[in-house]
């Protein structure tokens, strides 16, 4: 009996180190970018991160899936490839295909994209789509403005923030239905603008974690994280993303990022007397507002700017239409 348990040892470990070298074997010659887990004691693992847990990872090595704690973590080397879609021949926004990664991460990456916007009467935040210099921000964040700021914090070779305001700001589009704005920043010939990367137009579903950068009351460059409450919240006719997230005056017209580093929605009103209920506008109806923009233009020369339609001339007759002049007129109703 004794002899058989050692055989059946034996078997066992003989099968699992030929597992151990197949493994091996699969992630030396697989030719696909993944990501490289570099542990604290100096071991790599190679293979792709299915889910980011604040105390944990899990990769897939191709013929199992390991649990990493995250303080076991060195270093986390990502190869997953940005790829630009262009939304038609100007490559108006990024959509990209995005690894799973943690909010530090993603607010070291893509923070740079996020902006403040001022105005003469106040403040909010928005985000650049491309390298033109294109932001998207709430319409109430500009409405009946026409003198706009926008503040960028660049990071330098050190690492540092370097805060620079741009003046003199275009409105190309306003959506006031939908309270979305779009705004085209000057050029900077010593600087290169960081566009973030736009979702899915239904990506996003309950539970999934997202985070807001934003200037909530001037603050700049804040940060908070939280879940989508639901999907479809119904407003007046509009649909809007339920968020834990905590939001303040001043985050409206920033992005919700998701998981992913992709704004899932825009941020643009919270309830009063609650926490944890903010909303942002769904990216399905940016997407819409971008590829029309040019229904919602922009010209602070006319007032019938894409969205405002003068009323019609009161009637000059006083009769029914089909009376003629010998009828009498019409008995005004008693006060």
């Amino acid at each position: 009996m004794e002899r058989r348990s050692a055989m059946y040892r034996t078997a066992s470990a003989a099968m699992f180190f030929s597992t151990l070298s197949i493994a091996v074997i699969i992630l030396s010659s697989s030719a696909l970018p993944a990501d490289v887990i570099v542990l604290k004691s100096g071991q790599r693992l190679e293979g792709d991160v299915l889910k980011v847990q604040p105390d944990r990872i899990y990769l897939d090595v191709g013929v199992d899936i390991i649990r990493i704690p995250v303080d076991q973590i060195e270093e986390r080397q990502e190869t997953a490839p940005v790829t630009e879609t262009k939304s038609d021949s100007e490559a108006l926004f990024l959509t990209g295909d995005l690894p799973v990664r943690t909010v530090k991460e993603l607010v070291r990456e893509f923070g740079e994209g996020v902006v403040l916007i001022q105005t003469p009467d106040g403040l909010g935040s928005g985000f650049i789509i491309n390298d033109r210099g294109y932001c998207v921000t709430n319409y109430h964040v500009v409405e009946t403005q026409t003198r706009v700021a926008v503040t960028i914090f660049h990071r330098g070779d050190a690492g540092e923030f370097e805060r620079r305001q741009i003046r003199d700001v275009r409105i190309l589009a306003l959506n006031p239905w939908f309270d979305l704005a779009l705004l085209e920043i000057p050029p900077q010939e010593d600087l290169a603008f960081q566009p973030v990367t736009l979702a899915d137009e239904n990506a996003q579903r309950e539970g999934d974690a997202v985070f807001a950068i934003g200037s909530p009351l001037g603050l700049e460059r804040s940060v908070s994280e939280g879940i989508i409450s639901t999907r479809n919240r119904n407003m007046n006719g509009i649909v809007y993303i339920q968020t834990t997230t905590q939001i303040n005056p001043g985050n409206s017209g920033g992005p919700l990022f998701n998981d992913r580093g992709q704004v899932t929605g825009v941020i643009n009103m919270k309830l009063e007397f609650g926490e944890g209920l903010g909303f942002a506008i769904p990216v399905a109806y940016l997407r819409h507002f971008l590829h029309n923009r040019e229904a919602f233009a922009y010209d602070r020369t006319n007032p019938n700017t894409g969205y405002h339609y003068l009323l019609p001339p009161s009637r000059q007759n006083p009769r029914p239409p089909g009376s003629s002049e010998s009828d009498p007129l019409p008995e005004s109703p008693a006060p």
